[in-house]
């Protein structure tokens, strides 16, 4: 049975794009143009040399990271640093104002560093599922336009084998008779977000937030390994009805 997500309803000034952001790529930034620092530059305690990165694009970055970050907090979960940017494109060095205009071909996206002895990549995957729509083919509610398309992008034929499986079965099991959009695609030139844009939605809690973005209260996809091996999911905090 497929479970149909329910929404609570936002004060318009969440749900709608300030004009003056969507026009000139940020409306009171002090660095236009300037990327933010690297991801874990700025972490207390240096992150472990295992430390990996993950990538996924699923519309408006501000409230990607946000939902991460409340299911995932920093340092505590093993989720180590978050940081947004641009990437699938083909543009060097792209802004904010140039990837809104969707002819770079860049996605809005979320960086990962996070720490795999305490999180799967599996954990990662399943969560950028639930928090928004897959099967939307044309970005993510209100935001339409190839820069808000849903993508993960893998670093290694492993991840890809893992974000594909997954996506197999949140079809089947999440979405049945709907077509998931989500694009699996190797990881090229990540491009970091202005500083402006990092941890937006900390910075400005009455800020956008795409209304497509709530947890999806489905059951786990990770009851059996991705080999197919009897592999019941470790036990997770119950994720929020809404983020």
């Amino acid at each position: 049975m497929v479970h149909l997500p329910i929404t609570v309803p936002r004060p318009l000034h969440t749900i709608f794009r300030p004009v003056t952001t969507l026009l000139m790529g940020s409306s009171i930034s002090s660095s236009s143009g300037a990327p933010g620092s690297p991801i874990g530059s700025n972490l207390a305690v240096p992150a472990p040399p295992t430390a990996k990165t993950a990538y996924f694009a699923a519309g408006c970055f501000w409230g990607v990271e946000s939902a991460f970050r409340r299911r995932f907090p920093p340092l505590t979960s093993g989720l180590l640093d978050t940081r947004v940017g641009y990437i699938g494109g083909n543009t060097p060095s792209p802004t904010y104002r140039a990837v809104c205009t969707g002819v770079t071909g860049h996605a809005e996206a979320l960086e990962v560093l996070y720490d795999p002895a305490k999180l799967r990549y599996e954990e990662l995957v399943e969560f950028f599922f639930r928090m928004h729509d897959p099967s939307d083919k044309g970005g993510q509610g209100p935001d339409r336009g190839s820069q808000y398309r849903s993508a993960i992008f893998t670093n290694s034929a492993n991840e890809e084998k893992v974000a594909r499986e997954i996506r197999r079965r949140v079809e089947e099991r999440w979405y049945k008779g709907r077509e998931i959009a989500t694009e699996v695609a190797r990881k090229g030139k990540w491009w970091g977000a202005e500083e402006y844009h990092q941890v937006y939605l900390d910075k400005n809690p009455n800020g956008y937030e795409c209304p497509s973005h709530f947890v999806r209260n489905f059951q786990t996809v990770l009851d059996t390994s991705i080999d197919g091996t009897d592999e019941v999911a470790a036990e997770l905090p119950k994720p929020e009805s809404k983020v």
